[in-house]
């Protein structure tokens, strides 16, 4: 009877594998192409844990399936089921195995976010990261970071070394991207879901936030935190180019005189005043003005990638 009840388990267990495997191959597809190196760790970490949940539901579901199938009572039998009080072979095991599997993930995930190490050295000090002293000598001699400002409900990027100002995002590609991000109002929260990097924006603090961008094209920055009536309105498109292009961007923004950067949040709160959309009893924040800036960018929503 042992042996009857092991064929069928490994037989189960060779079913449910490749189909698991097929499953978390699958979930690459269910995201936007990776425009990181980040992008990759996490696409990875997705499909393992994907690839887990499903081997998982297919056991469970597989066992259910099993017991209405053959462990039915036959139709007129009423009787009590045998009076079993309890099985410690069982109960190790039901315990033993959701603790590997939560040690398991633990310590997969901790490796992938240390692989990524999206903060910056300040802030890995902050924690108590031993690394922090080298990380700091060898940021001394790096550019200065992009200061990423944020505010109801408009991004502006402004690059101290070329005294550059935009509403537009622009970052080097297989070039390790510094920003330090700060909040002038409430929390907001910087997420491009193309390179699966997020950081809450936290008034009163500035954070530095690191990432490597690797594949050349137009993304869309959100506000992933709700802050406010016009959150939604709060994106800005990020383009990753090559670095000689992205020298050239910035030597021809420097050029350029202070103009209104792009807000639709602003444009989208003018249009109902002038439409006189004011219901009693809506209030809401009037949202930041345009800010002065050298390089406004395109107000033209990227293309995905096909």
């Amino acid at each position: 009877m042992k042996v009857r009840v092991f064929l069928r388990l490994l037989l189960l267990t060779a079913i449910m594998t490749p189909i698991s495997l097929w499953v978390g191959q699958l979930s690459y597809t269910w995201m936007p192409e990776p425009a990181s190196a980040e992008a990759l760790l996490v696409d990875n970490l997705f499909s393992f844990l994907t690839t887990l949940g499903t081997f998982i539901f297919l056991g469970v579901a597989g066992t259910l399936l099993y017991s209405v199938l053959f462990q039915r009572a036959d139709k007129y039998d009423e009787a009590d089921g045998p009076p079993i009080e309890g099985n410690l072979t069982l109960e190790i095991v039901w315990t033993a195995i959701p603790l590997v599997l939560v040690i398991w993930i633990a310590g997969y995930s901790y490796k992938i976010y240390d692989e990524m190490g999206i903060l910056g050295p300040m802030e890995h000090m902050h924690m108590g990261e031993a690394i922090a002293a080298p990380l700091v000598s060898q940021a001394s001699a790096m550019p200065d970071p992009i200061e990423v400002r944020a505010r109801q409900w408009v991004w502006e990027f402004y690059y101290p070394d070329a005294g550059v100002t935009s509403t537009e995002l622009h970052l080097p590609n297989n070039t390790r991207a510094r920003l330090l991000l700060s909040s002038e109002d409430v929390i907001h929260g910087f997420f491009v879901p193309a390179f699966r990097v997020k950081q809450d924006v936290i008034p009163g603090r500035s954070i530095d936030f690191e990432f490597t961008p690797i594949r050349e094209g137009t993304y869309r920055l959100r506000d992933s935190q709700y802050s406010g009536t016009y959150f939604a309105a709060m994106q800005a498109n990020v383009v990753v180019e090559s670095p000689e292009n992205y020298q050239q961007w910035l030597s021809a923004a420097a050029s350029q005189p202070p103009q209104p950067g792009l807000n639709p949040s602003f444009t989208e709160y003018q249009v109902k005043v002038e439409n006189r959309d004011n219901r009693p009893g809506w209030q809401t924040i009037t949202p930041a003005p345009a800010p002065l800036v050298n390089f406004p960018g395109s107000p033209e929503l990227p293309v995905p990638s096909p």
